[in-house]
């Protein structure tokens, strides 16, 4: 499996946080999606920063569409994990403001519709946790955990969680992640940002 990250040597990433991490990768984040129903994109309780699942989207458009093993082959899961991964990670920046602030991430859930029989789903999931090691270096070591679907979202190929230790004395989420967490249908809202 590849990721289409600019060729670095781990060394020469030592010592750097996330956001330097990011621009030595060449890695550009895409725009945090908005919610797509009536949940906060992000929610933060005590040091605790937890994603709403993060599907494969560039600017509205979703790029990877139907079942891993059947329209989808192996790289291309891992693309598409790697993309809904992406979008998690740049709704950790918009709720923080900068990813230097997430002290690790604690743990990785990935959800992929897949055909019947497929039983590759670690090496997919690795998409995800590949980019999440990359711009996090030593923070980014997490647990996870891995769930087959055989309907998804919008027909979307993969979906991501991800949970975050936030530095501590540092958990005062943005007024631009709470912003995003109004549903787009004017529907009330079911989650909110808790606030320690």
């Amino acid at each position: 499996m590849h990721s289409a990250t600019q060729s670095v040597s781990p060394e020469s990433l030592n010592g750097l946080g996330p956001e330097e991490r990011l621009r030595a990768l060449g890695i550009e984040l895409p725009p945090a999606p908005k919610p797509v129903g009536a949940y906060a994109a992000t929610v933060i309780t005590g040091n605790l920063l937890m994603t709403s699942g993060q599907l494969p989207w560039i600017a509205g458009d979703l790029k990877f569409k139907g079942k891993i093993g059947r329209e989808l082959n192996i790289e291309q899961g891992y693309q598409a994990f790697r993309l809904s991964a992406l979008n998690a990670i740049a709704q950790l920046r918009a709720a923080l403001g900068s990813l230097d602030r997430v002290a690790r991430i604690v743990r990785l859930e990935g959800t992929l519709g897949c055909a019947p029989g497929f039983t590759d789903q670690p090496l997919v999931l690795d998409g995800a946790s590949d980019i999440v090691n990359q711009v996090f270096g030593p923070r980014g070591l997490h647990s996870r955990m891995v769930y087959s679907n055989n309907e998804m979202p919008l027909d979307c190929a993969t979906l991501v969680v991800l949970y975050a230790e936030v530095a501590a004395g540092d958990v005062a989420p943005r007024d631009s992640a709470i912003r995003d967490s109004a549903p787009r249908n004017g529907a009330p809202r079911f989650s909110q940002v808790i606030r320690s």
